[in-house]
C-alpha cells in the first residue's frame, strides 16, 4: 500500500508553519541575563525585569529543568532535545516550537500555547497540560503516558504510534486527531471529542469512553477489549464492526461487538 493509498485523517496537513522567521543565535552570557531578567519579572509580579522573549532563538539541548519558567516567550524557537524535566511552563507561549525529543517528564504546560509545535518523539511523562492549546501539535511517537491533559485542544494534532496509557483526556477536544497505532490502554476519554479522530490500530484496552463524543471517528483494527463506551454519542454499529471488542467491552445500548461484547 502506497502512502497515497493510505487513509489519513481529515485534518492532516492543514496546519501551515512554512513561514519561520529567521533563527536567533544567542550567547551563553545572553541566555542567563535574560532568564535572571525573567525570573525577577516573576518574583516582583510584572513590576521588575522582563518577560523573557526566546521567539525564533536556537536553544537546541539546553537544560531548564526545574526552572521557573511561567508566562516564557518560545514560540519558533529550536528546542530539539532540551530538558524541561519538572519545569514550570504554565501558559508558556510555545506555538511552532520546536521540539523534537525534547524532555518534558512531569512538567506543568497547563494553559501553555503549543499550537503548530513538533514534539515528535518528545517524552512528556505525567506531564500536565490541563487547557493548553495544542491544535495541530506533531507528536507522533511521543511519550504521553501518566499524562494529564484535561480540556486540552488537540484537535487536528498528529499522535501516531504516541504513548498515552493512563493519561487524563477527559474533555479534550481531539477532533480530527490523528491516532494511527497509538497507546490508549487505560485511559480516561470520559466526554472527550472524538469526532473524525482517526483512531485506526490504535489501543484502547480498558479506556473509559463513557459520554466521549465518536460520530465518524476511525476504529479500523482499533483494540476497544475492557473499554467502556457506555453513553458514547454518534458511535454506530458500522464503526464497531471494524474495531475488536472483547466481552468485557461495555457498548451502549443497541450495539454489539465482537465477542459479544455486553451492553
Amino acid at each position: 500500500m502506497t502512502d497515497s493509498d493510505r487513509l489519513r485523517s481529515p485534518f492532516a496537513g492543514m496546519a501551515d508553519l512554512s513561514a519561520r522567521a529567521p533563527i536567533r543565535v544567542l550567547s551563553p552570557d545572553q541566555i542567563q541575563q535574560i532568564l535572571a531578567s525573567h525570573q525577577l519579572y516573576l518574583e516582583t509580579e510584572y513590576h521588575e525585569g522582563h518577560r523573557a522573549n526566546f521567539s525564533s532563538a536556537d536553544l537546541t539541548g539546553r537544560d531548564f529543568s526545574g526552572q521557573n519558567l511561567r508566562g516564557i516567550r518560545m514560540d519558533r524557537a529550536v528546542l530539539r532535545g532540551a530538558d524541561f524535566t519538572g519545569a514550570r511552563l504554565q501558559s508558556a507561549n510555545l506555538i511552532g516550537a520546536i521540539l523534537e525529543q525534547a524532555r518534558l517528564d512531569r512538567a506543568d504546560l497547563s494553559r501553555a500555547r503549543l499550537s503548530g509545535a513538533n514534539l515528535v518523539s518528545a517524552s512528556l511523562e505525567s506531564a500536565c497540560l490541563v487547557k493548553a492549546d495544542m491544535e495541530f501539535a506533531l507528536m507522533g511517537n511521543a511519550m504521553l503516558r501518566g499524562a494529564k491533559l484535561g480540556e486540552a485542544d488537540m484537535s487536528g494534532a498528529q499522535l501516531d504510534a504516541a504513548v498515552l496509557a493512563r493519561a487524563d483526556l477527559r474533555k479534550a477536544n481531539l477532533r480530527g486527531a490523528g491516532f494511527r497505532g497509538a497507546r490508549l490502554d487505560g485511559a480516561d476519554l470520559r466526554h472527550a471529542r472524538l469526532g473524525s479522530a482517526f483512531l485506526v490500530g490504535a489501543s484502547l484496552r480498558g479506556a473509559d469512553l463513557r459520554g466521549a463524543y465518536m460520530r465518524l471517528a476511525k476504529l479500523d483494527d482499533a483494540d476497544l477489549s475492557d473499554a467502556n463506551l457506555v453513553g458514547a454519542e454518534g458511535l454506530t454499529q458500522a464503526q464497531l464492526d471494524q474495531a475488536h471488542c472483547s466481552s468485557g467491552t461495555t457498548l451502549p445500548d443497541g450495539l454489539t461487538g465482537v465477542e459479544h461484547a455486553k451492553r
